[in-house]
């Protein structure tokens, strides 16, 4: 798994201190060399906010779910194909983390459970603020 910093050219474009923008992987690096050049985008940020959720596995000493941060892989506002300006909260995952397989590891099995309660409460966030959140993987990240 590839992990960095990424520079941007196009400084301007991007929402949050472009001096710190890290991928946690080839296909974040990816996306961000796609926000970056893509001329329809006006600006992008990668994990520059958070929405709570309830940790469906870490408790309080209560017993009860543990409230914790998301921080969405990015932000994208962009203008789609009939020159609309839209905003889009978008998560990058392999595809095997996004539903269940026929024979899923223990760590597939958690991450997907983890994975759906931080993607429940940034629907519900996004829903709120009238923007899409979209969950794309290596399938949708590689069609060519």
């Amino acid at each position: 798994m590839a992990k960095g910093l990424f520079k941007p050219i196009n400084i301007d474009k991007y929402l949050g201190d472009p001096n710190k923008i890290r991928f946690l992987s080839s296909w974040e690096r990816s996306f961000m060399e796609f926000c970056d050049k893509n001329p329809n985008i006006i600006s992008w940020g990668s994990e520059e906010f958070s929405v709570p959720y309830f940790h469906p596995i870490k408790k309080n000493i209560d017993g009860k779910p543990k409230l914790c941060q998301y921080y969405p892989d990015f932000i994208v506002k962009y203008k789609n194909s009939s020159g609309v300006i839209l905003t889009e909260v978008i998560e990058i995952k392999p595809s095997q983390q996004t539903v269940a397989t026929k024979k899923p590891t223990t760590y597939d099995k958690v991450q997907l459970i983890i994975n759906h309660a931080k993607w429940e409460a940034a629907n519900a966030f996004c829903l709120s603020h009238k923007i899409r959140f979209r969950i794309l993987t290596e399938k949708d990240l590689f069609l060519r």
